[in-house]
C-alpha cells in the first residue's frame, strides 16, 4: 500500500483542531519538566557569577524570553503573510494565536531586563538601542492585536494585521544587531553559532533548558488559542458544533479548506 503525503493535509481547520488537541497536553508536560529542570540547574547548580553575584541568574528567564519575543514575531509575520498572499484562513488564525504569547514574552523580557539592569547598571531603564527596539517590538504586538480586534470583518482584519506584522518585522534584525551597530550598554551575545559559549556548562544547560521550556509553553498556548479561534470562525460548521459540545470529531473530512 502506498501512502502519499499531502503537505497541506492539516490546512483544513477541522484536521488542525484535532491535531492540536493531541499536541497540547504533550507540550504542557514538556514545559513542566523542562522548566523545573532549567530552574533547578540555573538557581541551584550553576555557580555564582564573580562580578554580578547571584543577580545574574535572572538571565535564565530574561534571555530565553527575549529570544522567544523575536522568534514569535517572525513566526507571526510569516503566517500572516502566508494568509494574506494565499488567502489561507488557518495561517491567519495562527498569526492571531501567536501574537498574545509573543507580546507576553516581550513584556517578560523587558520586565526581567529592568530587574537585571538595576544591579548591573544602577538604573531600571536606559534608552539603550536594544532596550528601545525591544520596547518598539511590544508596541508592534499591541498594534497588531488592537488592529485585528478593531475590524469586524475577519478577512479585512487579517489583511490589515498582516501588513502591520510584515512591515514591523524590520525591527527584529534591529534588535538582534543593535549591540553591534551602536555603542550600547547592553552586552553582546553570549551564545553564537560561530564561537564557543562564554559561560560554564551548567549555565549553558540551564539556559537551553529554559529556552526549550519556553518553546513548549509557546506551542501549548498558541495551539490552545488557535483551537478557540478555529471554533469561533467555523462556529456554523457541523464539526465545530460537535466540538463545542464536547463530541469527538472523527468523521473523515474531504477537501482542503483554507
Amino acid at each position: 500500500m502506498t501512502m502519499t503525503f499531502r503537505f497541506f493535509h492539516f490546512a483544513a481547520p477541522a484536521r488542525f483542531y484535532r491535531l492540536a488537541g493531541v499536541l497540547v497536553p504533550l507540550c504542557w508536560a514538556a514545559f513542566a519538566i523542562l522548566a523545573i529542570a532549567g530552574l533547578y540547574v540555573g538557581f541551584f547548580r550553576a555557580p555564582t557569577d564573580a562580578t554580578q553575584g547571584d543577580a545574574y541568574r535572572i538571565i535564565f528567564i530574561h534571555v530565553p524570553a527575549a529570544w522567544m519575543s523575536m522568534v514569535l514575531y517572525v513566526a507571526m509575520a510569516f503566517w500572516a503573510a502566508i494568509g494574506w498572499a494565499f488567502n489561507a484562513r488557518l495561517a491567519s488564525m495562527l498569526a492571531r494565536a501567536i501574537a498574545p504569547t509573543g507580546a507576553l514574552f516581550t513584556f517578560l523580557a523587558l520586565w526581567t531586563g529592568a530587574f537585571w539592569g538595576k544591579p548591573a547598571w544602577g538604573t531600571w531603564w536606559v534608552w539603550d538601542a536594544r532596550l528601545t527596539s525591544e520596547l518598539i517590538l511590544l508596541f508592534l504586538y499591541a498594534g497588531f492585536l488592537s488592529l485585528v480586534a478593531a475590524i469586524d470583518d475577519p478577512r479585512r482584519a487579517d489583511r490589515a494585521g498582516a501588513l502591520v506584522a510584515v512591515v514591523g518585522s524590520v525591527n527584529v534584525p534591529i534588535i538582534y544587531f543593535s549591540v553591534k551597530w551602536w555603542n550600547t550598554l547592553h552586552q553582546g551575545a553570549t551564545i553564537t553559532l560561530t564561537t564557543s559559549p562564554k559561560m560554564v556548562s551548567s549555565m549553558l544547560v540551564a539556559m537551553l533548558l529554559m529556552t526549550l521550556a519556553f518553546w513548549a509553553y509557546a506551542f501549548a498556548v498558541v495551539f490552545m488559542r488557535a483551537r478557540a479561534i478555529v471554533l469561533e470562525r467555523d462556529q456554523h460548521a457541523h464539526w465545530a458544533t460537535q466540538a463545542a459540545r464536547g463530541v469527538r470529531v472523527s468523521a473523515p473530512i474531504t477537501g482542503m479548506q483554507t
